[in-house]
């Protein structure tokens, strides 16, 4: 097994830098880099101030020269923006640079807002944990037993009922239900049962212990559920599909031919063999929800994660927040994937993945 993970490890160098090049070549081809940012900006300025100046509603310093500065784009500026930004280097410069910086953790420090890319995860981490611990905790808390529970009622009236509530509780999309629920239970129209946004109210840090985990609860709660509500369907049928597979399987019948029970043959034997594919997809479940599948649910509730953070870097081509974020959502997705597998051995230990390779 130690072999087996060593070459895991070992694989994870390419594939990072695969993934890493290939979105640093798609990025750099995409119209509207950091520098067309800024003009695009300084253009704004300019034609306020030229509106300003045409219509006698303001005086500039110097005669007129400020006016003349804001309707042109001097090649000095252009030049500084440029050595600023790193691009008066190649791009396969540009790139083995960075790949030596993220080698020691250093993300680099954001374009536009004059911090580190890892300040400002770590500012935003807690929100997305919050959010994504919270959402997987209540989806595996509801859909495994549900799914338990569907497969050994398959057929039932009960099976055919959970199973067209969750269908459509995947239908929804999540940001629509979020704009339900804020309509329905944030004073959109009808109870002001919750908070419209945030995690914690102005007073937080004035309230007492308890009542500070009261107003956490009491404000992540919407947001919790507009995120969990598509996702009770996959795992629900995913459950009781594995579960019904198992049920019917030789093993089983020769357990209860000899007088197992019901709950000693499920808990027993069927239980470790059926959670095997739910414990392959628990770590993209948690990469999904944790970083990437929240950023409307943080648009709506006014929410500063890691979704909101990666959203606005794209809009803003502030290239280190944009490969920072990716590079450690790819390297975090690698690890739990090898965790996964070993998951896979300590659940059932006949699975033996080095074997297999060899």
């Amino acid at each position: 097994m130690a072999a087996y993970v060593l070459r895991r490890l070992l694989l994870m160098i390419p594939t990072l830098l695969g993934i890493m090049l290939l979105n640093f070549v798609i990025v750099q081809a995409a119209p509207g880099g950091p520098i067309d940012q800024v003009l695009a900006r300084f253009e704004g300025l300019s034609t306020q101030a030229s509106t300003r100046l045409e219509s006698g509603g303001g005086d500039t310093a110097g005669g007129g020269g400020e006016s003349r500065g804001a309707l042109g784009v001097p090649a000095e500026f252009i030049e500084r923006l440029e050595t600023q930004f790193g691009f008066d280097e190649p791009a396969h410069e540009r790139f083995l640079g960075m790949l030596a910086d993220y080698a020691t953790f250093d993300l680099g420090e954001s374009f536009f807002r004059g911090e580190k890319v890892t300040t400002l995860m770590l500012e935003r981490l807690p929100v997305s944990i919050s959010l994504g611990l919270w959402t997987t905790l209540l989806v595996y808390l509801v859909s495994i037993p549900l799914g338990i529970r569907k497969a050994l009622r398959h057929g039932t009236r009960f099976d055919v009922w959970t199973s067209g509530l969750v269908i459509v509780g995947y239908a929804i999309p999540g940001f629509l239900f979020a704009i339900l629920l804020i309509v329905l239970f944030a004073g959109g129209s009808y109870w002001e049962v919750f908070p419209l946004r945030g995690l914690t109210s102005p007073d937080f840090a004035d309230l007492s212990p308890w009542g500070k985990v009261k107003d956490y609860f009491w404000h992540i709660t919407l947001p919790v559920v507009a995120s969990a509500i598509g996702s009770f369907a996959t795992l629900t049928m995913l459950t009781k599909n594995s579960f019904l597979d198992e049920i019917h399987k030789q093993y089983v019948l020769t357990a209860r031919a000899k007088g197992a029970g019901d709950r000693r043959v499920l808990y027993g034997h069927v239980f470790r063999n059926a959670m095997l594919i739910i414990i392959a997809g628990l770590p993209s479940a948690l990469v999904a929800i944790f970083f990437t599948g929240s950023l409307l649910i943080e648009v709506i509730f006014s929410l500063n994660g890691l979704g909101l953070l990666g959203f606005e870097a794209v809009m803003q081509r502030d290239y280190p927040v944009i490969f920072g974020t990716l590079y450690l959502y790819t390297l975090i997705g690698l690890i739990l994937k090898l965790i996964s597998d070993l998951t896979y051995v300590w659940v059932d230990p006949r699975i033996d993945f080095e074997t297999r390779e060899s």
